[in-house]
């Protein structure tokens, strides 16, 4: 499973919405809309990632966004 279906899956338990997609850098952007409590439930698994991730920083922005009706993966 790669990174962003492994966040997919976190998400989805926690009834989180948005999205994680891949930029062209390499890196993975997430966006994610939900409970405080859930989001940084998924915060703390963003720095696990699937098995074969290779995790070497994760930055955190608050932002206000509509959110969206489901998790998607790009």
């Amino acid at each position: 499973m790669n990174y962003r279906e492994h966040v997919r899956r976190d998400a989805e338990r926690w009834g989180i919405t948005g999205h994680a997609i891949n930029l062209e850098d390499g890196r993975v952007e997430v966006v994610a809309c939900g409970e405080a409590t859930a989001i940084a439930e998924l915060i703390d698994r963003l720095w696990e990632g699937s098995p074969a991730a290779d995790v070497s920083d994760v930055r955190v922005e608050e932002a206000t966004l509509v959110a969206p009706a489901s998790f998607t993966t790009h």
